[in-house]
């Protein structure tokens, strides 16, 4: 069974740093993709840094500059480095998976659980 578990979610004063993980598990063919997307309260689920199945990476226009997404392939696990955070990236930050699971013909979408971050101002 294939799960996505992450951590690194706190609570962090405007300006500060936090460092998210996300280690995919199970029996995985392969990752085709791979990232974060957000939720905060009232609003819908949005993208903020991917790996796309082509290996490039997609931000969202609000993170760019303070966000690195970074991986590592041998451990299936992608990371989110959120440098100089601000009250509006409080959110549910939920990780995202295409993973093609052993045996099966297809690859879907799997999430994580979701790890709180919330930043004071």
């Amino acid at each position: 069974q294939v799960q996505l578990v992450e951590s690194g979610g706190d609570l962090v004063q405007a300006g500060g740093s936090l460092r998210l993980s996300c280690a995919a598990s199970g029996s995985i063919s392969s990752i085709n993709g791979m990232g974060w997307y957000r939720q905060a309260a009232g609003k819908r689920r949005e993208l903020v840094a991917v790996f796309t199945s082509g290996g490039r990476t997609n931000y969202a226009d609000s993170v760019k500059g303070r966000f690195t997404i970074s991986r590592d392939n041998a451990e299936n696990t992608v990371y989110l480095q959120m440098n100089s955070l601000k009250p509006e990236d409080t959110a549910v930050y939920y990780c995202n998976a295409k993973i093609l699971a052993a045996l099966s013909p297809f690859s879907y979408d799997y999430w994580g659980q979701g790890t709180q971050v919330t930043v004071s101002s």
